[in-house]
């Protein structure tokens, strides 16, 4: 079952960002490290799981959440506004959904919970009414791209120079399906 976090939920947060931190590509996924994550006081995971809750406008953290109750993916999504600027320093150029902290646990890759996480997320950038929905990859990041190409995404042919990384780039990906209109939901 995919649904949004709660509030309350900061302590599993916390643990499967740091579980995620920890998995060999993480250098490729994200730009946090494990150290700088678990260096956070827990005041810091408390704001981060209420942001992203239900009913909080303009982030929201989906989990996915096997039969025993145990967290096997998430995935975040964020709103952006027209007229601003993104994390990168681009201009943002119409409202859209940015997603970003996509993870499944090892045991269940494979199975379709990236896709059912990126779809929850989906779903809800067109309630937002964004226009697009986009993601950033990093270029060495095949499992990563097979997976968001699987789920309907495609370069969109802008790249972001990695300041970490000598000569490195992360492509962005954008969702190319049409929205549904309200009438099909």
């Amino acid at each position: 079952m995919v649904r949004a976090v709660r509030a309350d939920e900061w302590v599993s947060v916390k643990e499967l960002r740091l579980l995620a931190l920890r998995d060999p590509v993480a250098p490729l996924a994200f730009l946090e490290t494990y150290e700088a994550a678990a260096a956070r006081p827990d005041s810091f995971w408390q704001e981060r799981a209420a942001g992203a809750a239900e009913g909080t406008a303009g982030v929201r953290q989906f989990v996915a959440e096997a039969e025993d109750g145990q967290w096997a993916g998430t995935v975040t999504l964020l709103l952006e506004e027209a007229g601003t600027v993104d994390w990168a320093g681009f201009p943002v150029e119409r409202r859209q959904g940015h997603i970003v902290g996509v993870y499944v646990r090892d045991d269940w890759r494979g199975g379709g919970m990236t896709r059912a996480l990126l779809d929850a997320a989906v779903d809800w950038a067109w309630e937002l009414g964004v226009e697009r929905v986009r993601l950033i990859v990093h270029e060495k990041n095949a499992r990563a791209q097979g997976a968001y190409r699987k789920a309907g995404f495609i370069p969109s042919g802008r790249t972001v120079p990695l300041a970490q990384g000598a000569g490195e780039t992360e492509t962005e990906y954008e969702f190319v399906l049409e929205r549904p209109e309200a009438s099909d939901r």
